[in-house]
């Protein structure tokens, strides 16, 4: 796919080249410094006004304003993975154990793209752009930070966006509805007593209880939920012992449960925390449980979708109804406080998020410029003038 004309070449391989750079010194959650230095001096290049809000790492910047009209935001996330990266690219990362393996800085330059295309029409805008380049996403901890930080005040909806490899490029999935799941992690921690391996009558053993348990949790998702609700439950850890003749006094689970409604999450945390204790009591046995919050899922305005679908159409994109992510993504604590649309962007990569050979078809970046910049100003005038409105 060429680049889209309202973007143009040479501001694409600029945009382009801004993706190059991020992907080459990326930092971890909390430790983007350089990374906020170098957007605030990328926006600064356009004129791009910066708001001054208490946050460590991130921008806040803003576009429009002229015009009476709403505040709409965009967001993109800007932190990297303690990935070791294994693409070969010529800008791959300079950092050891530190990689863009799930595509934040396509995510950035293209809201960077997009915030230089809203300032060149900054005057016509029916309201205001706030631009959120948030830090923090893969520990779920950044969205917070910015709502903390008042940067969401005025603010009437909300869009983002997270790359899709198995997408091509110029197809963006727009789904209104649930599109990625709540996150929890959980550590269970069996407590039982220590003994000789040659007498374990002696003893309560931890081991045998956790490994109970995590045959029990199966039965959550196959009798607990019903088939047409999408609940996974993982366990990716379990540890108990130091040797091979002793049976350890403690042993320790852990893994993630990953939920599409709330109403099923709530059920399901109480009937894992249900099923852990009634399995330990059966083997004479305590256990913990300690909850990992994550993100709640991302749930997408319907109206919001509509204006998303039609963006896409007036543009010559393909707009089609993407499979729900069971992925977590923090753009969720957003939409909990006003309303939201989260799509995905086809980037065509030939691996999936968080893999050390992930890569991307850098022609999306302008395909997302386009997007959001119109989606931008469709929402605006939307909301300004029709029912939008009356649903604040």
């Amino acid at each position: 796919m060429p680049y889209p004309t309202t973007i143009g070449e040479a501001k694409a391989d600029r945009f382009i080249e801004i993706r190059r750079r991020l992907h080459r010194y990326p930092e971890l959650s909390g430790e983007e410094f350089e990374t906020t230095r170098r957007i605030r001096e990328w926006l600064g290049e356009a004129g791009i006004r910066i708001l001054d809000v208490p946050l460590a790492t991130g921008v806040v910047a803003e576009v429009g304003g002229y015009r009476e009209g709403p505040v709409i935001a965009l967001r993109a996330d800007i932190d990297a993975l303690p990935v070791q990266e294994e693409t070969g690219l010529p800008f791959a990362s300079e950092i050891p154990g530190r990689m863009h393996a799930c595509g934040h800085d396509f995510h950035t330059a293209a809201l960077i793209g997009t915030a230089h295309a809203l300032k060149e029409r900054e005057h016509d805008l029916p309201g205001t752009v706030r631009l959120i380049f948030q830090p923090a996403e893969e520990k779920a901890k950044g969205a917070r930070q910015v709502i903390d930080s008042g940067a969401l005040e005025g603010v009437r909806a909300i869009f983002g966006m997270h790359n899709k490899p198995d997408l091509p490029v110029g197809t963006i999935g727009i789904k209104e509805g649930p599109l990625m799941a709540a996150a929890d992690g959980f550590i269970v921690e069996v407590a039982g007593r220590g003994s000789h391996a040659a007498v374990p009558e002696a003893g309560l053993d931890p081991i045998v209880t956790a490994s109970h348990i995590v045959t029990a949790l199966q039965s959550i998702v196959s009798r607990s939920v019903s088939p047409l609700e999408s609940v996974v439950v993982s366990v990716t850890k379990l540890h108990g012992g130091t040797t091979w003749n002793v049976i350890p006094d403690r042993a320790v689970l852990e893994g993630t449960i990953r939920t599409f409604d709330e109403n099923v999450r709530r059920r399901v945390l109480e009937r894992f925390s249900r099923v852990v204790a009634g399995v330990a009591a059966a083997f004479d046995t305590t256990a913990a449980v300690r909850w990992i919050g994550g993100p709640p899922p991302v749930i997408n305005d319907a109206a919001l979708a509509e204006i998303g679908r039609e963006t896409a159409a007036e543009l010559g994109y393909e707009a089609v109804v993407p499979a729900p992510s069971p992925a977590g993504e923090d753009f969720a604590v957003y939409q909990r406080e006003i309303p939201g649309l989260f799509v995905f962007m086809g980037t065509a990569g030939p691996h999936e998020w968080h893999h050390p050979a992930f890569d991307l078809d850098e022609k999306a970046v302008p395909v997302s410029v386009d997007f959001f910049t119109k989606l931008a100003e469709k929402a605006l005038e939307t909301w300004k003038v029709s029912r939008m409105e009356e649903r604040v």
